[in-house]
């Protein structure tokens, strides 16, 4: 039976780090190819020193039918059969296991860093001589050429580079270089919970504060025991909506900007001011700092704050409404979104996808339905897709999801639960794990803490979405035009400091 040998566990609930089953490689190997090939995905796959100078590889495997993630590790020296050649989604996970740990997956097919950083033990000149094979792919022929662009752009953005294999205007491969935005935050979250831990994870993805803040206060909630109360999960849940909003106007503006489309351009930019004016309504920051907190939210909703919030939705959604249809019914617009940067959903779901890129694929994914956590138990959302697959498909479910979303908010500030917003935090459990899934505005966010015997973190692991969706842009680029870059590019909007922690 595919992963017998996993412990079985749920979103955000601690188990004994001890009860992890150590398997032979083989069985480890098999195991996650037949859970992945069964429908589930790899949400982690974080590494850590065992016994005897051996590294011990820790699967977290999220189970979407069942509402079950699995956990499995298993123990190598020096290197071990790579399990992207038969599972593709493993491609990117072998590879940051690879850089940090100095350790090697035979047999992967494109073994390079994902960020070039040097691992604990030794230089940066030692390290770069290691990384001397890390070649960019090259294409020959007459006609064919290379364009670098960046890690300096041309536009106020974070750094990172793009290489295209093209044959005339025809873009054959794109090999994405991050890394330059490496800050160690995961090291230095060992041995935390920390004052700065916090700050951290509020910080981690500066345009995903809500998602990423949440995932680490469910994390802490498990390990301690605790149960927060309706009303913070509500407020929680509230703000992380109105994430979602503003950064997909944010967005649909960007993608209107990128062809020429200013109407829609223009309205959005403001538009999404206003919604960051709703966040920073509940708690004074724009970006939610300051609001999410482990045992609940750090500030309260009452009456007058309510029908102030209800009134700015409203208001909201109609300009909203307004800007985005104006967009959807131009054809210009339309010509240039329909068919550009298209993936098959066959595609995406071997690359490992989540979010909105894989759901503009037709992929029923959506960590709210089915890993529900806080409100979501009580209150779910209904995931939104499309089937093109292409930068039409990845805009439309934004606009699904803005719709989707204010009406969840409206309902929450309608029902808001009596009660609290805080309850009395306890200590951390000692030689625990937890992992807490949560759906961010790009995706399916997972956070893996592992305390020790003295209840600190051994380590702590964090995914965001753009880990798994930086080779789907790299993948619907092939074929396309160079000039489609900018609009592709804009339509995953993937985040590079969330990228590299």
């Amino acid at each position: 039976m595919p992963g017998s040998s996993f412990i079985r566990t749920v979103n955000a609930e601690a188990v004994d780090f001890r009860d992890i089953p150590v398997m032979d490689f083989a069985d480890f190997r098999e195991s996650i190819i037949e859970e992945i090939r069964a429908g589930g995905r790899i949400s982690a796959m974080p590494a850590c020193p065992a016994e005897d100078g051996l590294l011990r590889i820790i699967a977290v495997l999220s189970l979407p039918v069942s509402g079950e993630i699995l956990i499995g590790s298993t123990c190598i020296n020096g290197s071990w059969p790579s399990i992207t050649p038969d599972c593709t989604a493993a491609h990117w996970f072998e590879r940051e296991i690879a850089e940090i740990h100095s350790v090697t997956p035979n047999g992967h097919p494109w073994l390079k860093p994902i960020r070039f950083q040097p691992p604990h033990d030794i230089s940066l000149q030692e390290y770069s001589l290691q990384c001397g094979n890390a070649k960019f792919l090259g294409l020959d022929g007459e006609e064919s050429h290379e364009v670098a662009v960046g890690p300096v752009h041309a536009g106020i953005i974070e750094p990172g580079h793009f290489r295209f294999l093209c044959h005339g205007e025809t873009v054959y491969h794109l090999e994405i270089s991050l890394g330059y935005q490496h800050r160690g935050i995961e090291r230095a979250m060992k041995g935390g919970p920390g004052v700065r831990a916090l700050h951290y994870m509020e910080t981690l993805a500066g345009d995903t504060t809500i998602g990423h803040a949440t995932a680490y206060c469910m994390a802490i909630e498990a390990l301690s025991a605790i149960s927060v109360p309706p009303r913070s999960l509500a407020i929680r849940a509230i703000a992380a909506e109105l994430e979602r909003i503003a950064n997909h106007v944010g967005d649909l503006g960007a993608l209107a900007g990128d062809v020429g489309f200013l109407p829609t351009m223009s309205y959005c930019g403001r538009i999404r001011g206003d919604v960051l004016n709703m966040t920073a309504l509940l708690c004074g920051n724009r970006f939610g700092r300051g609001l999410v907190r482990p045992s609940g939210t750090a500030f309260n909703l009452d009456k007058n704050l309510i029908d102030e919030l209800m009134l700015r939705l409203k208001s909201t959604e109609k300009d909203i409404t307004s800007a985005v249809e104006l967009m959807f019914d131009t054809p210009s617009v339309l010509s240039r979104f329909e068919g550009t940067g298209a993936l098959s959903e066959e595609t995406a779901r071997e690359a490992g996808l989540v979010g909105v890129a894989a759901r503009a694929t037709g992929m029923n994914c959506d960590v709210r339905n089915e890993f529900p956590y806080g409100m979501y138990c009580f209150s779910q959302l209904h995931a939104c897709t499309w089937n093109t697959g292409d930068c039409f498909a990845r805009a439309y479910v934004r606009w699904l999801e803005i719709r989707s979303s204010i009406e969840f908010i409206r309902t929450q500030l309608l029902n808001l639960p009596d009660g609290p917003v805080s309850c009395k935090t306890a200590p951390i459990s000692k030689e625990k794990i937890t992992v807490s899934l949560v759906e961010g505005w790009r995706g399916e966010i997972c956070h893996v803490a592992v305390t020790d015997k003295e209840g600190r973190f051994a380590f702590y692991k964090v995914v965001d979405p753009s880990f798994h969706n930086w080779f789907g842009l790299a993948l619907a680029l092939r074929n396309q035009q160079i000039s489609d870059f900018p609009l592709c590019n804009k339509s995953f909007n993937l985040s590079y400091c969330g990228h590299d922690l």
